[in-house]
């Protein structure tokens, strides 16, 4: 198969997922589970999120490690969509008072969303060239928001009004939808899609060598510091990733107490939010190729700073809408960015290895901490300073990513087109 169908199809999934993101920890669920089955108790939201990334970090390093050596990412990236699929659906189950339950079920989903991340990540060293690697990543974040604008269209052709005597019946229905569209649009990457062949003969089971691989890699970056640009990049990463998964998580929470946004007001925002961001992963994703990717997430970062001061200042629709358009136009650059850097830095047969470091436990990780921590100040203080202090997080972050030195490549080669 072509090297253009790989890929279109390896974004599919990015597409697909995406379905989860937007919908469950997003717009829909972070909203109904907090306000409605919580009771407006915010830090149970934080504190779900937290735990669900908590086990998706420490899982991720030895199972990519274990992907490398087994060869095995589709299978074990198909185990973990079904999870998060499967919990997404029986999502529709949890009604006011459940809070153990709708806690469980999305810790569940969210951990098959998260951990099936590093296999899906790990493909793309495999599927073109590493001049390439910030617009193919690019690509897959701008599909991943195309895939948002389509399933938040299927949403609110689904709801009914909010005064409606079925509106929450539909608001479950929601949950259904967003599982099937996951399914559905990632079946293609299973099919299509190959990996490469394993060349070694395994004298030891693949989970020994690849709990053994972690604990090698984990000692290599921090007690040998053999790779000190990677443990430096990780560390930003964990920092400024932390603020952007908390925005997101709680986005339509602080839409709908800080400005009264009603269920309707806050998918219509989300849709043009999820139109800035496909473009801000075409454009940048094109830029990193120029200028490299640690420079465009500098300028990212500096986005971010911008949109956690704008939230804190913000007093009507129109402007929360100016600063939402900044955040999806930075949300998809900085991730897809950061996801090429990584690539970049990564050691060549150690792709998943240490992409289970990147997702795993740095990224995930990182997810531990914000939640909860904006949760306690939103229910301490209010939404507003719990906004700005996020903004500590991008700032630590943006200071560290100066210190992560890149491999150098030809610039004549960063305008080669693939696609």
């Amino acid at each position: 198969m072509k090297s253009k169908s790989k890929i279109f199809f390896w974004t599919l999934f990015d597409f697909a997922n995406t379905a989860f993101s937007v919908i469950i920890v997003t717009v829909i669920y972070s909203k109904y589970f907090s306000n409605y089955v919580a009771g407006g108790k915010n830090w149970l939201w934080g504190l779900s999120v937290s735990i669900s990334m908590i086990i998706a970090a420490l899982l991720s390093p030895p199972l990519g490690a274990i992907a490398d050596v087994s060869r095995n990412r589709k299978r074990f990236l198909l185990i973990f969509t079904l999870i998060s699929v499967i919990c997404t659906a029986l999502m529709f189950y949890v009604q006011k008072g459940d809070v153990l339950l709708g806690i469980v079920l999305f810790i569940l989903a969210n951990i098959g969303f998260e951990a099936g991340l590093v296999f899906y990540d790990a493909f793309l060293p495999n599927l073109t060239e590493k001049k390439n690697f910030g617009r193919v990543s690019g690509y897959g974040f701008a599909m991943g928001y195309i895939g948002a604008l389509a399933v938040l269209l299927i949403i609110m052709v689904l709801l009914p009004a909010e005064t409606s005597p079925d509106y929450i019946f539909y608001v479950r229905l929601s949950f259904v939808v967003a599982a099937a569209f996951f399914l559905f649009f990632s079946i293609p990457l299973f099919l299509f899609v190959s990996e490469p062949k394993l060349s070694l003969q395994l004298k030891k089971s693949a989970i020994r060598i690849g709990l053994q691989k972690s604990g090698r890699t984990l000692r290599a970056l921090f007690v040998h510091k053999e790779y000190p640009s990677i443990s430096r990049f990780l560390l930003a990463f964990f920092l400024y990733n932390d603020a952007i998964i908390t925005i997101i998580a709680f986005a339509s929470i602080f839409a709908s107490k800080i400005l009264m946004m009603t269920d309707e007001q806050i998918i219509y925002f989300f849709v043009i939010v999820q139109s800035t961001a496909v473009a801000g992963s075409f454009i940048f994703g094109i830029i990193s190729d120029h200028i490299g990717p640690k420079k465009t997430i500098t300028i990212t970062l500096v986005i971010w700073l911008f949109v956690v001061v704008g939230a804190f200042l913000v007093q009507n629709v129109f402007q929360f809408y100016l600063v939402g358009l900044s955040a999806g136009l930075s949300i998809g650059s900085s991730q897809s960015c950061s996801r090429s850097l990584m690539a970049l830095l990564t050691p060549h047969e150690r792709e998943a290895e240490f992409f289970g470091f990147y997702d795993g436990l740095f990224g995930k990780s990182s997810a531990v901490v914000g939640p909860l921590f904006y949760g306690i100040i939103a229910d301490l203080f209010n939404q507003r300073f719990a906004a700005l202090a996020i903004g500590i997080f991008f700032l630590v972050g943006l200071i560290i990513l100066q210190r992560v030195e890149v491999p150098k490549y030809k610039k004549e080669e960063t305008a080669a087109e693939i696609i």
